[in-house]
């Protein structure tokens, strides 16, 4: 059974139909909840029980980690292995009385390309019925062996948030590719990893809340 769980990167105006936007977000009262249930998740970056989603205690924020998100080229890897990707369909339940929106998105991972090669991450986000969003990437080129992360976020004034009353699914998908480019992909190894095995690595998601 899939752990409750819900990752990488982009926070846009097209998160939802637009709703009016107050000046700064409502917080709900501290003994309200946000509930985040995984309905799918499917991918070849996600295969069953290997992702596992944690709310914080003041429910702004969820974190996802990935004990299985690598993508690779060279000695072992596997034709389709270049491309890596996960699809989660999410129903997040919120208090009564309240919206939100995606405020801001940390990714985290770990990169080992060979020199020539090169490797791509990327995400978008959309409710269930709406148009998918503009996808952001994030681009990575060898020589690279060390840590990696970024950041994506949108004023509140861009933000876009469910609109009130409705109950969609929130759909968030990410990607990892790694290219061999110019690198003797037959005897080096290049790969990029999204929080792999290390579960202190992870993808954090803000929430901003807006009262209805």
């Amino acid at each position: 059974m899939l752990r409750a769980l819900t990752t990488g990167a982009a926070l846009l105006s097209t998160l939802a139909m637009s709703a009016p936007v107050q000046a700064a977000p409502a917080d709900p009262t501290p003994n309200e909840m946000m509930i985040i249930d995984v309905v799918s998740a499917n991918g070849s970056g996600c295969p069953d029980n290997t992702a596992q989603i944690t709310v914080s205690p003041d429910n702004r924020a969820f974190t996802v980690t990935y004990s299985e998100y690598t993508a690779q080229v060279g000695p072992g890897a596997k034709p389709l292995d270049f491309r890596k990707n996960c699809q989660l369909a999410l129903d997040i339940k919120v208090p009564s009385g309240f919206t939100f929106a995606i405020a801001s998105a940390d990714y985290r991972g770990f990169a080992s390309l060979q020199r020539g090669s090169y490797g791509q991450s990327a995400a978008n986000y959309y409710f269930q019925g709406h148009s998918q969003s503009t996808r952001i990437a994030h681009d990575f080129r060898g020589p690279m062996e060390r840590n990696w992360q970024h950041t994506d976020s949108v004023g509140i004034t861009s933000l876009s948030y469910l609109n009130c009353g409705e109950r969609r699914f929130l759909n968030i998908n990410t990607e990892l590719r790694v290219n061999r480019g110019s690198s003797d992909t037959r005897s080096e190894l290049s790969f990029l990893s999204m929080d792999a095995t290390d579960a202190a690595i992870n993808t954090l998601y803000r929430v901003a809340w807006k009262k209805c």
